[in-house]
């Protein structure tokens, strides 16, 4: 099979290259991916072009002989069973937008060893539209609670910009090691990535949380209702164990030593819980409930949780 040309098709404008490629070739290596593009094998629109390039609809990918091909046929499927169950985390559905209550453990995205993910099951969400629902931001694979998705190009852009400027409230539920000093209160604590964490540093980025302290079992341990105002990775988390209370379970932000709290299961113990989307679609709030490991937790430890 020689060089084809393949034009960029209404619903993939402003997918970004890598991307395109991960939907239409998936078996296609990152690594040659990037070998093929560095080598001007891959050419967009007649140009040389990055991984990270948005694509435009119309424009014509230079695609050389690959043992890959398109799967075309096979690009929307998921499986019956995978399909109940990103169904089956659906608590808001409307004309412009669908929520989720995604569980711990389940990412959001792909990645190295990554397979089951949301955005592959995304398809099974399309219902009456003609294309699938979109990500307009993340959560940690291990935390569980509300995802907001876009049902088309349109309000995607709309979600995109609110969630990089801040503009919707957020509303976090986290079971801690320990209780904060005081009973609310706001951290105020640079954050800059480093490796696989976010560290308090002073050249950091802004990163400020309000907290309220929810219940407690003295100094033992806390129910914790947080409100990031900036969006930095492993805020919350990074911000909890900043001051003396690390999440339970957290295994990466988890205080001078990583204590495991017997007879709750180890799984961390942070909840998107409430979201208003009121600024966007009049009248829309979102509360996703605690899952039951989180439930459980909280009845072991003696913490009542009142909504």
């Amino acid at each position: 099979m020689g060089v084809s040309l393949v034009r960029v098709k209404d619903q993939d404008d402003g997918m970004r290259l890598n991307r395109w490629f991960l939907k239409y070739y998936p078996n296609l290596p990152l690594s040659r991916l990037q070998k093929l593009l560095r080598t001007k094998q891959i050419k967009v629109d007649g140009k040389k072009a990055e991984v990270s390039l948005k694509l435009q609809a119309g424009w014509e990918v230079r695609i050389p002989p690959l043992d890959d091909k398109p799967q075309e046929k096979d690009k929307d499927f998921v499986s019956d069973k995978n399909a109940e169950q990103i169904k089956s985390m659906v608590i808001y559905k409307d004309n412009n937008i669908i929520v989720l209550n995604k569980p711990s453990g389940l990412a959001v995205q792909g990645g190295t060893n990554t397979f089951r993910h949301i955005d592959a099951w995304l398809p099974a969400l399309k219902y009456e539209k003609d294309e699938a629902p979109k990500l307009v931001h993340r959560i940690d694979k291990d935390t569980s609670g509300l995802l907001v998705l876009a049902r088309d190009r349109k309000n995607a852009e709309i979600l995109t910009k609110a969630f990089k400027e801040h503009d919707l409230q957020k509303t976090y539920l986290a079971l801690v090691r320990g209780c904060p000093k005081k009973q609310s209160g706001e951290i105020n604590a640079p954050l800059e990535k480093v490796g696989e964490k976010s560290l308090v540093l002073p050249k950091g980025k802004k990163a400020i949380t309000l907290y309220k302290v929810l219940d407690n079992v003295g100094n033992k341990f806390a129910l914790i209702e947080a409100m990031p105002l900036t969006g930095r990775t492993h805020q919350i988390r990074a911000h909890m164990e900043y001051i003396g209370t690390p999440i339970v379970s957290d295994d990466k932000y988890f205080g001078e030593e990583n204590v495991k709290v017997t007879n709750v299961k180890d799984k961390l113990y942070l909840h998107s819980y409430k979201i208003d989307l009121s600024n966007i679609y009049k009248g829309v709030k979102v509360k996703a409930n605690l899952p039951q490991h989180f439930v459980e937790a909280l009845a072991v430890l003696g913490l009542d949780f009142k909504e």
